[in-house]
């Protein structure tokens, strides 16, 4: 996969990623960093279910699924305001 469609499919899951968990407007960089750091653990989590996510959807699903658990984890154990 190369960088820059490894950068759209993050954004793109951090956009949904917030929409679906109602975070508000973290910005371009937060939508960054959410979608490729949620890319890597729902990647990582399928990988370890024996899945592969070979196509663009599975891929964006994957990822999306990824940062919505990671928004979900650090509003649990981080942003206790």
């Amino acid at each position: 996969m190369s960088f820059v469609y490894w950068i759209l499919i993050g954004l793109a899951a951090g956009w949904l990623a917030s929409l679906l968990t109602k975070s508000g407007k973290p910005g371009i960089v937060g939508l960054l960093l959410v979608g490729m750091t949620g890319a890597l653990l729902g990647g990582l989590l399928i990988w370890l279910l024996g899945f592969s996510a070979n196509t663009l959807l599975a891929e964006l699903i994957t990822a999306t699924a990824g940062a919505v658990l990671l928004i979900l984890l650090l509003r649990r154990w981080v942003w206790r305001g």
